[in-house]
């Protein structure tokens, strides 16, 4: 199957399932979850995870509760990082922020459930009894890469980030962004039972690609809004200047394409979700 059609049917795999998970209630709660979660997306992430499997001879199906999981984490992050506390802003995916919408308390709480469902979603999956461990390994990972030591951590460096100390915005990309992008990666290869070098092989791809994801984002922003260092919130390309960013990030496309040839994953999906961050 060419590759962009194999994206195409995952993807809709993926929009289905998070449609028919949220389809559950339909009081302010789970509008403003539907809200958050359903409509035009990149599910950039649940697509590595289902890429990812597939790579190693995993099933989609198994796959699937595990790629919506983390799809869920990722949209309550947003629903949060939309607040004014955080960084205040108004729209998202080209409609109204959550908490503009619905409000600030269900915003809060919307974000909440859907962390606490993407637990639910991953811990209810069936998996082939051979791969029993696999689960478990997910979920703890789960936690830890959306946790302190990941996204939350980053997100405590991007609203504390110091232009008098931008060393640490490769840290703050590696955790904010780069983290989940791990994540779905190994949770992909753990699924399909990947041995030791395979799951490193990926590791290595997704961390790579997760710092290429973040630049490729802030390439945009500021061309977008012209951002000075040191303005609003932290940029990788104000910091560094576009010359250096652009270059940087075909760097890390480059250096995760040999992260998946050196592990001998052949891949053309896997390859492609890679170039694609060189489209902007």
């Amino acid at each position: 199957m060419d590759v962009r059609k194999r994206l195409e049917k995952n993807k809709t795999l993926v929009e289905r399932e998070l449609e028919r998970i949220l389809s559950r209630g339909d009081d302010q709660l789970y509008q403003a979850m539907r809200h958050a979660v359903l409509g035009e997306a990149k599910r950039f992430r649940p697509l590595l995870l289902l890429a990812a499997a597939e790579a190693l001879g995993g099933d989609a199906a198994a796959a699937l509760p595990f790629a919506c999981g983390i799809e869920f984490i990722h949209c309550y992050s947003l629903v949060h990082d939309d607040l004014p506390c955080m960084d205040d802003d108004d729209m998202r995916r080209g409609k109204p922020s959550n908490h503009k919408v619905f409000g600030e308390d269900i915003a809060l709480l919307a974000g909440d459930a859907l962390l606490t469902l993407a637990f639910e979603v991953m811990a209810g999956a069936e998996t082939p009894r051979r791969l029993g461990g696999a689960k478990n390994r997910i979920l703890l990972e789960a936690a830890r890469f959306s946790g302190v030591d990941g996204m939350i951590g980053g997100q405590l460096l991007d609203i504390t980030f110091s232009a008098s100390r931008p060393g640490l915005i490769e840290e703050l990309m590696r955790k904010k962004t780069g983290a989940l992008i791990v994540l779905a990666v190994r949770a992909g290869a753990l699924i399909a039972g990947a041995k030791k070098a395979a799951l490193e092989a990926l590791t290595l791809y997704g961390e790579k690609i997760g710092t290429a994801f973040q630049i490729r984002d802030d390439i945009l922003d500021a061309a977008e809004t012209s951002k000075k260092p040191g303005l609003d919130k932290p940029n990788f390309a104000a910091l560094a200047g576009l010359e250096r960013a652009e270059k940087n990030l075909n760097e890390w496309v480059g250096a995760a394409r040999a992260a998946l040839e050196k592990g001998k994953i052949g891949s053309p999906v896997l390859l492609d979700l890679a170039d694609r961050l060189l489209e902007y």
